[in-house]
C-alpha cells in the first residue's frame, strides 16, 4: 500500500490556498493547513471536502506570519503530527495597491513578513526533518509581478521578485538532499486578492498620483483583470502536478497571461516592456506632469492611509 504523503499549504482558510487544499485531500493527501483564522479556515474546508471533525487527513494548524513565536511552534506542531512533511507550499500573502510614496513602511514590513520572513523560518525549521526523510518539494507561489515591476504594485512586485531568487538559491542547496524546490508563476486568479475587499488598497485620490489612479480606473484594468479571472480550481491541478514533480528545479507559469508575460519579457527590451506597460496603463508619458499642481504637492500621510485601510 503506498504512504500518504503529507503536505503543508499556508493561507489554507481562502483562495487558491482552500482550492488547493480540498483537492490534494480529495486525491489522498494528509493536509495540514497552516492559517490564522483555524477555527473558521477549517469549518470551510470541511464544508468544501465533507471531512468530518477530527479526519486526520485534514489538519489545522495556527499560524501567523508575522510572528516568529507563531511560526515556531506551528513549525513544531507539523512535525508532532505527521513528522517530516512531503510537501511545503508557501501560498499566504498580501497585495498593497499603491504607489512606492503612498505606502507606509509598515505595509512594506508586514509584505515582507508575510511573503518572505515567515516563509523562511518555516522553512528552516522544517527542512532538518526533510533532509532526513530524503525526499520533498518545496512549491513557492509567485505571479508575474514577480516578472515584471509593475506600477502601483511595486511592494507586492518587489517581494515576488525577492522570493523567487529565494527559491533559485534554495534549490542548488537542498537538491542534493532529493528534496526539489518548484516556484509557480501564476496568472489571475478569481481570489479574494485582486477585489477592492481583498487586498491592502491605500492609493490616493487627491494626491499626487492622482492622475495616474484615475486613468487606470478608466481604462478599466480592474474590472478587465475580474473578467479574466480564471476559478482557483484550476490553478489547484497545477499545484498538484507541480508536487508530482521529480526535477530538482522548476519554473512553470500557470495560466494563459502568465505566460504571456514571460514570453513578452524574454522577447522585449526593458524598454519596451516599460512603454507598453505605461500606454497599457494609461500614465503620464516621462515629463507629462513636470511643474503642475501634481508635482508641487507634499508626500501623502502614511499613518492617515494605513488607519483607514485597516479600519
Amino acid at each position: 500500500m503506498a504512504e500518504t504523503r503529507s503536505v503543508v499549504i499556508t493561507g489554507a482558510s481562502r483562495g487558491l490556498g482552500l482550492a488547493s487544499a480540498a483537492l490534494l485531500y480529495e486525491r489522498g493527501w494528509q493536509v495540514i493547513g497552516a492559517m490564522r483564522s483555524v477555527d473558521a479556515g477549517m469549518q470551510r474546508l470541511r464544508e468544501v471536502t465533507g471531512a468530518e471533525d477530527g479526519d486526520p487527513r485534514l489538519i489545522g494548524v495556527p499560524l501567523d506570519l508575522t510572528d516568529a513565536a507563531s511560526v515556531a511552534a506551528a513549525a513544531k506542531s507539523i512535525e508532532e503530527a505527521v513528522g517530516a512533511p512531503y510537501g511545503l507550499v508557501h501560498n499566504a500573502g498580501i497585495a498593497p495597491v499603491a504607489t512606492v510614496e503612498e505606502t507606509p513602511m509598515s505595509v512594506w514590513e508586514q509584505t515582507f513578513a508575510t511573503s518572505i520572513f515567515g516563509p523562511v523560518a518555516l522553512t528552516k525549521a522544517l527542512l532538518p526533518g526533510m533532509r532526513k526523510a530524503g525526499r520533498g518539494r518545496i512549491v513557492l507561489l509567485s505571479s508575474a509581478a514577480g516578472v515584471r515591476g509593475m506600477p502601483v504594485t511595486a511592494t507586492y512586485s518587489a517581494v515576488k521578485g525577492a522570493l523567487e531568487r529565494w527559491g533559485e538559491s534554495m534549490a542548488g542547496e537542498v537538491a542534493s538532499f532529493g528534496i526539489g524546490v518548484t516556484i509557480l508563476v501564476t496568472g489571475t486568479y478569481d481570489t479574494e486578492i485582486i477585489t477592492e475587499s481583498g487586498g491592502i488598497h491605500i492609493r490616493d485620490f487627491n494626491g499626487p498620483y492622482a492622475p495616474h489612479h484615475s486613468t487606470m480606473d478608466k481604462r478599466g484594468l480592474h474590472a478587465l483583470t475580474l473578467r479574466i479571472a480564471k476559478p482557483p480550481e484550476k490553478f489547484a491541478v497545477s499545484l498538484a502536478k507541480a508536487l508530482d514533480d521529480s526535477s530538482p528545479f522548476a519554473r512553470r507559469a500557470v495560466g494563459i497571461d502568465a505566460r504571456m508575460l514571460l514570453i513578452a519579457n524574454r522577447l522585449l527590451p526593458s524598454v519596451g516592456m516599460h512603454h507598453m506597460t505605461r500606454l497599457m496603463m494609461g500614465i503620464p508619458r516621462f515629463g507629462a506632469l513636470r511643474g503642475s499642481p501634481a508635482a508641487a504637492m507634499g508626500a501623502p500621510d502614511p499613518q492617515t492611509q494605513e488607519s483607514e485601510n485597516h479600519g
